[in-house]
């Protein structure tokens, strides 16, 4: 599934229209099973995702509570906690939201010409819809640094600081990250579900994650799955998957 954010004229930049739009796609795509991965890109050139619409918000407008099933999907996103995996498209700069959200992907190819920055101190805000987490992907200075000052840092830093998986032509940018969901749409789902959330996991609640992985281990070196995994590679064919 690729979603794509449409609001070019605005710099692709969050209403809370968009966030529910985000999160009702993420909600249709954990209950597919067709959909093994989802490719998240913007609009246009110049930006991935601008943030926040700070018109919207200084002109009073509210964003859907907590408790609303598609906001709540798409916090799920931001958070890394989609059920399914996530593939960023950066076609552009993503500053302060835009960055949350590319954030929330677990692989993320960048176009050259991007930028990427959480800038809501410069605000009078913070990063509070999961920016924090950053010093989850990249190393503790460069997470303070990011978010104290404010300041952006270009694709070659962004890779450079594992921010990003890959930095390519702007042309190419969403063909590349086509080709990242198809390499992980091609292999076990319940085995892509369980390094998805322990890998996650491990970084941020190794405890947590100790827990779940003895349940994994259940769920999927007994699943039908793992049976016909060995079966194909004595067989030296390709696998086909059923999810169990």
């Amino acid at each position: 599934m690729v979603l794509r954010l449409n609001r070019p004229e605005a710099r692709n930049s969050l209403t809370p229209s968009l966030l529910a739009g985000i999160g009702a796609a993420i909600i249709e795509a954990e209950t597919d099973p067709d959909v093994r991965a989802v490719v998240i890109t913007g609009t246009g050139e110049r930006a991935f995702c601008a943030g926040e619409d700070l018109r919207g918000f200084a002109s009073g407008v509210e964003y859907a509570p907590r408790s609303d099933a598609m906001m709540a999907a798409y916090l799920r996103a931001t958070e890394g906690e989609a059920r399914v995996p996530l593939v960023g498209a950066a076609n552009g700069t993503a500053v302060g939201g835009g960055l949350e959200l590319l954030l929330g992907c677990d692989v993320i190819v960048s176009s050259s010409d991007a930028r990427f920055g959480l800038p809501e101190v410069k605000r009078g805000f913070f990063p509070g819809g999961g920016g924090t987490l950053i010093g989850t992907r990249v190393p503790l200075s460069i997470a303070l640094e990011m978010t104290l000052t404010g300041d952006s840092i270009d694709a070659a830093r962004a890779y450079e600081v594992g921010l990003v998986n890959a930095v390519v032509a702007p042309a190419d940018v969403l063909a590349t990250a086509l080709a990242f969901a198809e390499r992980i749409a091609e292999n076990a789902p319940l085995g892509v579900a369980a390094c998805k959330e322990l890998v996650r996991l491990g970084v941020s609640d190794p405890e947590r994650a100790a827990r779940r992985l003895d349940e994994w281990r259940s769920i999927v070196f007994t699943s039908e799955d793992a049976r016909e995994g060995a079966l194909a590679f004595v067989e030296k064919r390709k696998p086909v998957w059923q999810g169990r």
